[in-house]
């Protein structure tokens, strides 16, 4: 099998992944997935679609992360995997979907408007 590439994107965190067969090992920017998460919350947010199909010692893993903080970056991941698989093998596809793996998250941060101090937010109106 050649390496499969695929791209995931959250808010401002952009994943580019690139899977290829091996023996289970994560490395994020040159980091291993530990070092890079060390929270196992955001460990398991990146395994979750591999833990899914039950492939997590099949594929050897080598991610790009850019931007973005680390829950975004960790989902950013999650969705490149997600893809990725999907591209090996295509019968995986709705499985992953029914999880919510497929789906890229359009929410973004709304820009700041002048006259106002944040996005939405006004400044205190004063009648007198």
């Amino acid at each position: 099998m050649e390496v499969v590439n695929a791209l995931g994107r959250r808010k401002a965190a952009v994943a580019r992944v690139y899977v290829s067969e091996g023996s289970g090992k994560i490395t994020i920017n040159k980091r291993d997935l530990e070092t890079y998460f060390p929270s196992t919350i955001l460990q398991y947010v990146v395994k979750q679609p591999l833990n899914k199909l039950d492939v997590a010692e099949k594929y050897d893993i080598k991610i790009n992360l850019t931007g973005g903080g680390y829950k975004g970056q960790s989902e950013a991941a999650r969705l490149a995997i997600a893809r990725a698989l999907v591209k090996i093998n295509a019968e995986d596809k709705p499985a992953l979907r029914s999880e919510g793996f497929m789906t890229r998250d359009p929410r973004e941060v709304e820009r700041k408007k002048p006259g106002q101090p944040k996005a939405r937010k006004r400044f205190q109106f004063s009648k007198r």
